[in-house]
């Protein structure tokens, strides 16, 4: 598809000048972390850095770990059960309706993203990959992991790093970037490169340090808050002078105090002699911003000089780009940017970065609605109905899954059926699909209902929340709950139904 000439060209950008014109924008908040987390285990409490008392709740939240403890013991009982840092994201957030979206370990890096149940239908495309840049490539100590996703049809892509360590590797430390940038790559046709994505997060241990001033100046202006006076010797910042790529990216001004390196349990800036060769003290560690979040939204495509009187020529994908920037247009504004001290598990303090997403939503139905059929309970069969709202590619593999209110993840469910095998009637707008009671737990309690498309790979669709009776079989005969099934016995353990 070609524009050939001008008028053309004007008759199609004054079209989309009407269609932004009727633009209404919705808000979404994202809430961020990022943490070298040191090996450690995880605090007991993360209420302040999640920000949970704060009266704007998030829509979004992104976090992303370096050196996650993973020793071999460790790694082995984490391929069967989340890590510990998952599990202590997932159970502080899902009692708050967030919902464990997707995720991505490499070693000592980890992605976690959670939405918020409502908007679950509407996260699609989601993928998952990572890229290893440490000791040749061949081991995951270095690197990236990144999750992309659509948001109400605009394509996100958050990317977590923990790039080469030390003062005189700012130069690898970029070509460790732009490796990754340039070798991940996704199933999409829309956005299979990072940089094609319409908005990128870069965050992690970027390892930038500051150069040149010397470690009495910088303990100074951190006890001064003059922060400002270094941010010129930052070595992010000098390199984003002359690298291009690193140009597109946006960063929040450096408002606090630099995050690395702390005596562990305590506020103090690295105290420690280091012993090296020989017997010689090695020089204690300079405070640095080593931990960062950056953004970018995808430049605009550019139009032709309107004097040029050469052909304007415009291919269909470009074309297509400008009309989703016109039609669909995306904001983004940093709404605060700082360390937390609170922690000291680490050497690292986590840094958080809050922001405020204003889109308009390019599909505002689910793909699928459901519902419960009469009265549930685990003394007769139960019924789901559903209705596909929109075309979607259906799978013998789809299956809807009986979850309680504040699930975790997308695997936490009580039970589930498969869609095509258990279908007992449908016809062109509502079909019904068969649950046996005995998946149904006997003591009952709120739950929702999930439709899980496997050739999407995530939720398309979720009912409103609905009571499963307490069994009054299991009441008038006594029955304890763990003498019927697994699944009661799993279910009555939990605090949930207590």
């Amino acid at each position: 598809m070609m524009v050939e000439n001008e008028e053309q060209l004007d008759v199609q950008l004054a079209d989309l000048s009407l269609k932004k014109d009727n633009y209404e924008g919705e808000s979404f908040r994202l809430h961020m972390v990022t943490w070298n987390v040191a090996t450690a285990d995880p605090p007991d409490d993360v209420t302040s850095l999640l920000h949970l008392s704060s009266p704007k709740s998030p829509d979004l939240y992104v976090i992303g770990l370096q050196e996650v403890y993973s020793g071999p013991l460790r790694i082995v009982s984490d391929i069967v059960f989340d890590d510990p840092w998952s599990q202590l994201f997932m159970s502080t957030l899902a009692p708050r309706n967030y919902v464990k979206v997707s995720s991505m370990r490499m070693q000592g890096l980890l992605l976690l993203f959670f939405s918020k149940l409502e908007h679950v239908p509407f996260i699609r495309d989601i993928q998952a990959t990572y890229t290893r840049t440490g000791i040749f490539g061949y081991w995951g100590n270095k690197g990236g992991v990144s999750i992309r996703l659509s948001f109400y049809g605009h394509m996100l892509c958050f990317l977590n790093c923990h790039l080469a360590a030390h003062m005189k590797y700012a130069s690898e430390r970029v070509d460790e970037f732009e490796y990754i940038m340039n070798t991940q790559t996704f199933d999409c046709k829309k956005a299979p490169q990072i940089v094609d994505h319409r908005l990128l997060f870069w965050f992690g241990d970027l390892n930038f340090r500051i150069e040149d001033h010397g470690m009495h100046f910088v303990r100074s202006c951190i006890n001064k808050e003059t922060y400002n006076l270094l941010w010129s010797k930052d070595q992010l910042t000098m390199m984003k002078k002359k690298e291009q790529m690193l140009q597109e990216f946006d960063e929040g001004p450096l408002d606090f105090q630099p995050t690395y390196k702390f005596d562990l349990n305590s506020d103090t800036y690295d105290s420690r002699l280091y012993k090296t060769w020989f017997g010689f003290n090695g020089k204690k560690r300079k405070p640095a911003w080593t931990d960062r979040i950056l953004w970018r939204l995808r430049p605009k495509v550019s139009l032709p000089d309107e004097q040029d009187e050469n052909k304007v020529e415009l291919d269909a994908k470009t074309l297509k780009q400008l009309e989703e920037d016109e039609e669909y247009p995306l904001k983004i504004r940093q709404d605060l940017y700082t360390s937390n001290m609170e922690y000291s598990i680490s050497d690292h303090k986590p840094v958080v970065g809050i922001f405020t997403l204003e889109l308009r939503k390019m599909y505002k139905t689910p793909l699928v609605r459901l519902q419960p059929e009469g009265d549930w309970s685990a003394d007769i069969d139960a019924m789901v109905v559903y209705s596909p709202l929109q075309p979607f590619p259906s799978s013998t593999w789809d299956w809807i899954g009986l979850y309680k209110v504040g699930f975790s993840s997308v695997l936490d469910y009580i039970t589930y059926t498969w869609v095509k095998d258990d279908e007992v009637a449908f016809n062109e707008e509502v079909i019904q699909v068969y649950v046996s009671k005995e998946e149904i737990p006997v003591r009952g309690g709120e739950c929702v209902l999930c439709y899980y498309s496997n050739t999407l790979q995530c939720i398309i669709g979720i009912s409103e929340p609905f009571m499963v009776l307490e069994s009054k079989v299991a009441i008038e005969e006594g029955v304890l709950p763990e003498r019927i099934n697994g699944l009661d016995r799993t279910v009555a353990n939990d605090e949930f139904w207590k």
